[in-house]
């Protein structure tokens, strides 16, 4: 039952009838998200199951990852392109443990996983004059305190809050650190600015819509510079191995990834990106993201008992939308209220299979967090929203009736 020891305001509530159209796809997970339009297991027909990763066909479909990689968001040709095992996360830790110690490093979190590289950074690698900063949820940290002679880290666009970065300008061109970009869920929904990112990692399962557990590592040749010039002081697990006597292992950026892949997610993933390169590649994915996003950003400036999480406009996410509720009746309640209140709306959701796995990151504050990235058609957006209204107005009558 909901938390009802709050007094609530007991004005008649006004109805709202149940949608009669759904989503056809009630899928808005941030991770795995949904699939591209009109996929069906014969995307993967030709996946070489039972095969080795190392036999010849094996070896043409990874590096066919690399170049459609490429190609589709307009990698510069002299970055270096690798598939990583653990997905994003795998990536990002490969990363850092590979090409920090030369600096101090400045990292940057507003939300779950970033704060997961601040202990990554200060408490396991122990990096010395290492600084972070941390707001709280729904806000960005003053980007402009990067120092250009550290190592920068930080996430492009931070699911678990709803924030992103507005640009790319407080990074300095003359910088004499390297910038390490978690950018999972903004890679190929928001433009990136390729000459002020050194290293960029992302998964397969964001904004591609494709199957999880694989990631990806993109490096500038100052990332490289970094790789051949700088030794660790503390032991490389074998899983982020990527040089050998002083040198980078150039196999593991043509395709030989480090521990075996799945060739059926390979097979999914070459799908998706034949997807990408049929829309326009990233400019394409882009415009479909902004028009999933403008349906949902248009609704919440409508709607009077919801906001968005991020306060500021230019920082909001575009893929990872969340945003919490602000009913005066809902402001009433104590922490638990507001978390069960938000836990009802989001099982009325799911029973109806109006949409699926929708509720706010388990440490963000209550509300919901709907995933619309470039696969999600804007017509399901559209669809779901009278959705969100109809459960919105069943938990508040729910809520006045048990007071």
């Amino acid at each position: 039952m909901l938390d009802t020891a709050n007094t609530l305001d007991t004005k008649q509530m006004t109805t709202v009838n149940k949608p009669a159209q759904k989503p056809k796809n009630p899928g808005f997970s941030c991770g795995p998200t949904a699939k591209r339009p009109g996929w069906t297991f014969d995307a993967i027909k030709g996946a070489l199951l039972g095969r080795s990763h190392r036999a010849k066909e094996a070896k043409v479909k990874l590096q066919q990852i690399i170049d459609l990689s490429r190609e589709t968001l307009g990698i510069p040709a002299d970055y270096k392109i690798a598939i990583t095992a653990a997905s994003d996360t795998g990536a990002v830790e490969l990363a850092m443990w590979n090409l920090l110690g030369a600096r101090p490093v400045d990292v940057f979190a507003w939300e779950a996983f970033g704060k997961d590289w601040v202990v990554d950074i200060i408490d396991e690698l122990k990096i010395p004059n290492a600084r972070k900063f941390v707001p709280a949820y729904g806000q960005l940290p003053d980007m402009k305190q990067a120092n250009p002679a550290h190592d920068i880290v930080f996430t492009w666009n931070g699911t678990a809050s709803g924030v992103k970065v507005a640009n790319a300008d407080w990074i300095s061109d003359n910088r004499e650190g390297l910038t390490i970009c978690d950018a999972t869920s903004a890679v190929y929904a928001m433009p990136l600015p390729w000459d002020k990112l050194d290293v960029v990692t992302y998964s397969w399962q964001k904004v591609l819509g494709s199957e999880a557990a694989h990631g990806m590592v993109v490096m500038s040749p100052r990332a490289i510079k970094r790789l051949e010039t700088h030794t660790p002081t503390w032991p490389v697990p074998k899983i982020f191995r990527i040089t050998k006597k002083g040198k980078v292992n150039e196999a593991f950026f043509t395709g030989e990834v480090i521990n075996t892949p799945s060739m059926m997610c390979v097979e999914d993933v070459i799908d998706a990106l034949n997807w990408v390169k049929s829309i326009g590649g990233a400019a394409g994915m882009v415009q479909r993201n902004q028009a999933n996003y403008k349906v949902l950003a248009d609704w919440i400036e409508r709607t009077p008992w919801v906001d968005f999480l991020a306060q500021d406009p230019a920082t909001r996410s575009t893929t990872s939308v969340c945003f919490v509720f602000t009913d005066p009746d809902y402001l009433k309640l104590n922490d638990e209220g507001r978390a069960a209140f938000a836990k009802r709306i989001n099982s009325l959701l799911e029973k109806e299979g109006a949409a699926l796995d929708a509720n706010s990151y388990r440490d963000a504050p209550p509300g919901l967090r709907i995933w619309v990235g470039s696969t999600v058609e804007t017509s399901d957006v559209q669809a779901l929203l009278p959705w969100i209204d109809w459960a919105f107005a069943t938990a508040k009558s729910e809520l006045r009736a048990a007071a």
